[in-house]
């Protein structure tokens, strides 16, 4: 088991009630992104406690939740038991055995600051988008990893730090490039709206050419 899933077993029984500005944020910025677009087929890479899953679904025929923590999953499992949503534990740098059919919204919430190679996930993500087809990524903003944040929460034990690999605003858009994705909209989020501050989140939306 990796450190990183560890970590998020660990965190589970916590993540839905301990404070957590990034969730939040990450959670208006899924919506405020998607709200405007028509999708059929999702797939969430990084659902958790299933946070953005439950408004993912009221717009989807299908949503193929994926996490790489099993006891995330379980507490995502507990509040969601629609039929047309399948919840999948996999580790997402191993070949995607998920990824049944074709898609027309790919989504990472807070994934890929765990992902030391932006590429290969991104040659996957083009595998299975449909032509005319969104990914959507949201992450903690690159300049707030250069100021040292990273995943963490507490535990009895003191503060555990997730495994975070550095990634600048311009890996996410050159290895979508690459991949025949074009960006839509580049959006950044802020505590409180409070522009002056370090932005929180990066958020990105690409579209399958």
């Amino acid at each position: 088991m990796s450190d990183v899933q560890q970590a998020y077993n660990s965190w589970a029984t916590q993540y839905d009630t301990n404070e957590n500005k990034t969730r939040d944020l990450e959670a208006r910025s899924l919506r405020e992104t998607l709200a405007p677009l028509s999708f059929t087929h999702c797939l969430e890479i990084g659902c958790g406690t299933g946070k953005n899953t439950v408004w993912l679904m009221e717009k989807a025929a299908t949503v193929t939740a994926v996490d790489l923590s099993d006891e995330m999953l379980a507490k995502a499992k507990e509040k969601i038991t629609a039929a047309h949503v399948q919840f999948v534990q996999a580790d997402i740098t191993q070949p995607w055995t998920f990824a049944a059919k074709q898609y027309d919204l790919v989504g990472f919430s807070l994934v890929l600051e765990h992902i030391e190679l932006l590429s290969p996930i991104m040659k996957k993500v083009a595998d299975v988008l449909t032509t005319g087809g969104y990914l959507y990524i949201s992450e903690l903003h690159p300049f707030k990893q250069y100021n040292g944040s990273k995943a963490r929460f507490e535990t009895e034990a003191g503060t555990q730090v997730v495994t975070c690999f550095n990634h600048h605003v311009s890996d996410f858009t050159d290895v979508a490039t690459a991949n025949g994705l074009e960006l839509i909209t580049l959006k950044e989020y802020f505590d409180d709206d409070d522009r002056n501050n370090i932005p929180r989140l990066l958020t990105l939306l690409f579209q399958k050419k």
